[in-house]
């Protein structure tokens, strides 16, 4: 049976990262966790798990200045001992549906397992409700892979994992758990700092934002995120999703103005 090396990067998510350990339990075989100087307690639980699962799990836990989340997450990989690579957020757990598939994949193993990577649905957790509709779901994952064909490339907010022309790529059943925002305010904060980074990576490749883009962008954002993708079905908290993601981009906009108009 082929064996498994879970990665995540963390920066004080002592809220989140044993809900996350606690689900690959029994699945895999190595967990490589790169944290970037965090100054909560992220590293003592972490420490803690290692040592309740040490006859179960080679673990290691490194720190490394953050370096951007594409370094950040090759880093984590090229300390991995196994190939076969599972790749999860601090705040993101497995579904048990998600978890069986994977054993299947892990069971059943064949050399085809080492040319294709697969793909899961993230369904995500805000402020207590589960949204099942809006832009975020089904929010299509690549997290596990082959460490020798695929890597994590983009920039900023944007990395995403690429591989060779003739990999194949498949979906398996069951959902990544993304517990996303305790709190609207937190969410909020967020936005701030995304925003910021999706102006300056704008700016940086010469994109612009007319008045039409300005006013016109967040309506959009909104009327296809709450009625073409039925987010009115998730109730408030589904507006909230609607609302806050196109305030945010009418934010980037208006940074993304003002960082022309200084130049």
């Amino acid at each position: 049976m082929i064996q498994i090396s879970l990665t995540v990067i963390t920066f004080n998510e002592e809220k989140n990262i044993l809900r996350c350990l606690n689900s690959v339990v029994g699945l895999v075989e190595e967990i490589v966790i790169i944290d970037s100087l965090s100054t909560d307690k992220t590293k003592e639980i972490c420490l803690a798990f290692a040592e309740k699962y040490a006859k179960e799990i080679q673990f290691k836990f490194l720190e490394n200045p953050f370096e951007g989340y594409v370094t950040q997450k090759n880093y984590a990989i090229s300390k991995a001992i196994h190939s076969l690579i599972l790749s999860l957020d601090a705040d993101e757990a497995l579904s048990d549906e998600l978890k069986t598939s994977i054993l299947a994949i892990k069971q059943g193993v064949s050399e085809n397992i080492l040319k294709e990577v697969y793909e899961m649905p993230r369904l995500t957790n805000y402020c207590g409700s589960w949204i099942k509709h809006t832009d975020w779901y089904p929010d299509k994952k690549t997290r596990l892979f082959d460490k020798n064909i695929a890597r994590w490339y983009g920039i900023s907010l944007h990395e995403t994992i690429q591989t060779n022309a003739n990999i194949k790529i498949k979906r398996l059943k069951g959902d990544i758990l993304h517990y996303s925002f305790y709190s609207i305010k937190q969410h909020l904060e967020q936005l701030n700092k995304f925003t910021d980074i999706g102006a300056k990576e704008a700016f940086e490749n010469g994109k612009k934002a007319s008045l039409l883009k300005i006013f016109g962008s967040p309506i959009l954002k909104f009327f296809g995120s709450y009625i073409i993708r039925l987010g009115f079905l998730d109730g408030y908290a589904g507006f909230l999703v609607c609302a806050i993601s196109a305030f945010a981009s009418f934010v980037k906009y208006i940074k993304l103005r003002e960082l022309w108009k200084h130049k």
